[in-house]
């Protein structure tokens, strides 16, 4: 079997963001929490996921805080997934996820599932990468400043 490689150590924040995050089921089981799911059979059947593989990606978004387990709203024996804080604070990266996927993967006039503001029930504006001064930014407008090389503990 291969080993996972790990970045939980890395200084890189996208590669620790994805060790946390883990795969694309993780991010759709995300997805379908910020859209109301909280049961383990909600995820299962808006998924499709095998249960072996939905109990284990469950696990690893609670055991890295994204989402806790709870007791069933309702009061009986089940338990619920809700987002934690760190959760929720995955919802410009879902939002970002899919108005790419918007722009990239469907035709013009295409249908497709639209995020709607509830209160306006309008579409939302396009997300942008802003300047601390509030400009407009592309990647040619940023760079990555490394951190300097550890030296090894004598």
């Amino acid at each position: 079997m291969v080993t996972r490689t790990r970045f939980d150590d890395s200084d890189c924040p996208v590669a620790r963001s994805v060790d946390a995050i883990g795969d694309w089921w993780s991010l759709l089981i995300v997805r379908d929490a910020f859209d109301g799911s909280r049961r383990f059979g909600e995820f299962q059947r808006s998924l499709g996921v095998a249960k072996n593989i939905l109990t284990a990606r469950l696990r690893t978004l609670v055991d890295g805080g994204v989402l806790e387990s709870v007791p069933a709203s309702d009061g009986s024996a089940y338990r619920e997934y809700v987002l934690t804080p760190k959760g929720k604070a995955l919802f410009p990266v879902i939002v970002a996820l899919r108005q790419w996927g918007e722009q990239n993967f469907f035709a013009p006039g295409e249908p497709h599932s639209q995020l709607v503001d509830r209160r306006q029930g309008q579409s939302l504006r396009t997300l942008e990468v802003l300047s601390a001064d509030g400009r407009r930014l592309s990647p040619d407008d940023t760079a990555v400043h490394k951190v300097p090389p550890r030296t090894p503990a004598p």
